[in-house]
């Protein structure tokens, strides 16, 4: 049984998109009910009033500067785990999303579900709804290419991952790259033998902007298509 959660949101510079982050894991967290969640924001390099939107919105903060999204990500993790205090790490659900990102309110209700059905690993969907940065045959072209149909899929995404943190200490962490470290981790976990879901009943709604903040992310991946 999962006796605690911890979700970590890795952030450089986001003061604008990150409230409402937030305020969807408030939600998702309140929908939980039994079990008591962390909210950690890891405030990597910011010059901007991320450290504060973090506090305001009832999350513990973390400040590096790395300038590194899976350090940052590793940080956060490592700080709720210390805030689980003495908690078997079996039963506790490490999850993880981005500041760009809103989660739906069952989000976590459903990731702990899986966990309680013997899953160390959860490996969700993204989904975009505003798609105005870009042209209007993009969708479509994305759809089509990203497969968002139901069940498993061979997508990985910092912005929606869940995993035991057993599973995480053994996979050994995320790495400090600067880019694809949920790839890495998802690799890990299962060089460590971990049972991972893949499913696209979990989706997570991010975001489409053009300027990423990390580097060969998302936002590379749609400025990729042809929409030609």
């Amino acid at each position: 049984m999962i006796t605690a959660v911890g979700v970590v949101i890795p952030a450089h510079n986001e003061e604008e998109l990150l409230p409402a982050c937030l305020a969807a894991l408030g939600r998702a967290a309140a929908a939980l009910r039994r079990v008591p969640v962390h909210l950690v924001v890891v405030a990597d390099d910011c010059d901007d009033a991320t450290a504060q939107r973090a506090g305001e919105g009832g999350a513990a903060v973390v400040e590096v500067n790395e300038r590194n999204v899976g350090s940052a990500r590793d940080a956060g993790m490592r700080e709720a785990l210390r805030r689980m205090g003495g908690l078997d790490p079996a039963s506790t659900w490490l999850a993880t999303t981005d500041a760009d990102s809103v989660v739906p309110p069952t989000w976590l209700v459903q990731h702990v579900n899986y966990a309680e059905r013997g899953w160390d690993a959860v490996v969700g969907t993204v989904t975009v709804l505003d798609w105005s940065e870009h042209p209007p045959g993009l969708p479509p072209i994305f759809l089509e290419r990203y497969g968002a149909s139901a069940g498993e899929h061979p997508h990985v995404h910092g912005a929606n991952l869940g995993f035991t943190g057993l599973a995480y200490n053994n996979a050994g962490g995320f790495a400090a790259n600067k880019t694809a470290e949920d790839h890495a981790l998802v690799d890990a976990l299962e060089a460590a033998g971990s049972r991972i879901l893949r499913t696209s009943e979990v989706s997570v709604v991010t975001s489409a902007r053009l300027r990423a903040r990390a580097p060969a992310g998302f936002s590379e991946l749609l400025a990729s298509l042809d929409v030609s």
